[in-house]
């Protein structure tokens, strides 16, 4: 791993959980940490909801579009985190490979959406732990 490490989350369509996580990331991390996040069969838009629970914690992730994940995001990837993409994500020799078992936020409530995101940002503040403790958190 380089001295400022990529992380890498993935998910189905890139609209919730691997959002909201990359919208953690940067802002408990700061520069810490370079974050990209992609999907294996991206939506158009990110999930509203989503959109509205990470504003709530005062995080902007309205301008944000999914992406398609690549094999070369992978590649300049030091940690890749998958969120349900099953195998869909490609394996390189190296990289710390984490699977988060949590729940889609697409046709969610706001309440369950909520919970996601707090799941979410719990697992990104150990995260930032382990690969950055000096950044703290905010």
């Amino acid at each position: 791993m380089t001295d400022k490490p990529t992380v890498l989350f993935v998910c189905v369509h890139n609209a919730g959980r691997s959002q909201m996580a990359a919208g953690y990331l940067e802002a408990l991390a700061g520069d810490r940490i370079d974050v990209l996040s992609a999907g294996s069969e991206p939506k158009d838009r990110i999930n509203s909801l989503a959109v509205g629970a990470m504003a709530e914690e005062g995080i902007d992730i309205a301008g944000n579009s999914p992406k398609l994940l690549t094999v070369d995001a992978v590649r300049e990837s030091d940690v890749v985190i998958t969120m349900g993409c099953g195998d869909a994500c490609p394996i390189f020799p190296g990289k710390r490979y984490e699977d988060w078992q949590l729940d889609d936020p697409a046709g969610q409530d706001a309440d369950t959406v909520r919970r996601i995101r707090d799941e979410i940002r719990a697992r990104v503040e150990v995260l930032i732990d382990e690969l950055a403790p000096s950044a703290g958190r905010s």
